[in-house]
């Protein structure tokens, strides 16, 4: 009897079985990853955190140092957030997280009035405004409090790339429509800049204003879907969209278990 129990366990395929396990896992953990850089681009998918979008496209630089920021807040703000989400009650995880997030927020803002500030003066409040950007503490709800450290990180460098990207793409539109070319300044010495505007004459600096921000914004999203072939945007976000609903139902769970509380 002893024989066939070894014989079972040691066949080739419970032997391929582990295997497949590392595979499977490989694959989900890259497909966590590119979700937020295509599928789930946060910016021309789901439409989320707009508010920092639109002011902060105005150049390239803006562009580079407002994802440099949201980088460094939602890897860290998602990698403190699954290492504690084990002790956190729940009925006070909101809470918990916004301020994890603020911290983060003032440590960023205060390295760029230190270092950088020019960006920090043209990108203005819209720093401090990343606290309560939907990406970080939808991202911080839906999977970081759910989900193991690696496969949080993988997610906020994904989201952040998409995000990143996102921001660079039309920043590159406005500003070379805005302003004829491109001009490249130090973030940290304003007195060093690169400036190449072939069609200086033929600017047009309605773009590097808002409403030429929410043209390029709308025209970027409509060829991001066409590429993609998504008829409407946010088609493909189907299992981020489910997870931020059942987060919100959550969110009103816990508001009506503390009014019963009280």
């Amino acid at each position: 009897m002893k024989n066939q129990v070894e014989k079972v366990q040691n066949t080739p395929e419970n032997v391929a079985q582990p295997e497949k396990n590392v595979e499977k896992k490989g694959h989900d953990r890259k497909k966590v990853f590119l979700a937020g850089i295509i599928k789930d681009n946060p910016v021309l998918v789901m439409l989320l955190g707009l508010c920092p979008v639109i002011p902060a496209t105005t150049s390239i630089i803006n562009a580079l140092m407002m994802f440099i920021a949201v980088l460094f807040v939602l890897v860290c703000s998602n990698l403190i957030i699954s290492l504690i989400k084990g002790i956190v009650p729940k009925e006070i995880r909101i809470p918990v997280y916004i301020v994890i997030i603020a911290s983060l927020v003032t440590v960023i803002d205060l390295l760029l009035q230190a270092y950088a500030p020019d960006v920090s003066n043209s990108l203005g409040v819209f720093i401090p405004l990343i606290t309560v950007n939907c990406i970080i503490l939808g991202r911080a709800e839906a999977f970081a409090s759910k989900n193991s450290v690696l496969d949080s990180l993988l997610d906020a460098l994904g989201m952040s790339i998409g995000f990143g990207l996102a921001c660079l793409v039309i920043a590159i539109f406005r500003e070379f429509l805005g302003t004829g070319g491109f001009t490249l300044t130090n973030p940290f010495n304003s007195d060093q800049s690169v400036s190449w505007l072939p069609l200086k004459d033929l600017a047009l600096p309605v773009m590097v204003q808002g409403i030429g921000g929410f043209l390029t914004f709308g025209i970027i999203v409509g060829l991001f879907a066409w590429i993609t072939k998504s008829k409407v945007p946010g088609k493909n976000s189907d299992t981020t969209l489910k997870s931020q609903y059942s987060t919100l139902k959550e969110i009103e769970a816990c508001r009506k278990e503390g009014k019963e509380t009280k």
